[in-house]
């Protein structure tokens, strides 16, 4: 059994910052948050900060 978690303004979700995070959704208050959360890592809205990856030269010839 999960423990709860305590309602302060520590741990309002982190999407809609209106209601107390739940424990099977945290740190959301529920699904539909959780799936907006997703949403926006799919879209591409959340990006880690880093170096561009250089990509190996390739000779086309060598795909034949």
């Amino acid at each position: 059994m999960q423990k709860p978690i305590p309602a302060n303004s520590n741990n309002l979700c982190t999407i809609c910052t209106q209601h107390p995070a739940t424990p099977k959704f945290h740190p959301f208050c529920s699904a539909r948050c959780a799936d907006v959360d997703l949403g926006r890592w799919l879209k591409g809205n959340y990006a880690i900060p880093g170096e561009n990856a250089e990509l190996p030269e390739t000779d086309p010839e060598e795909d034949y």
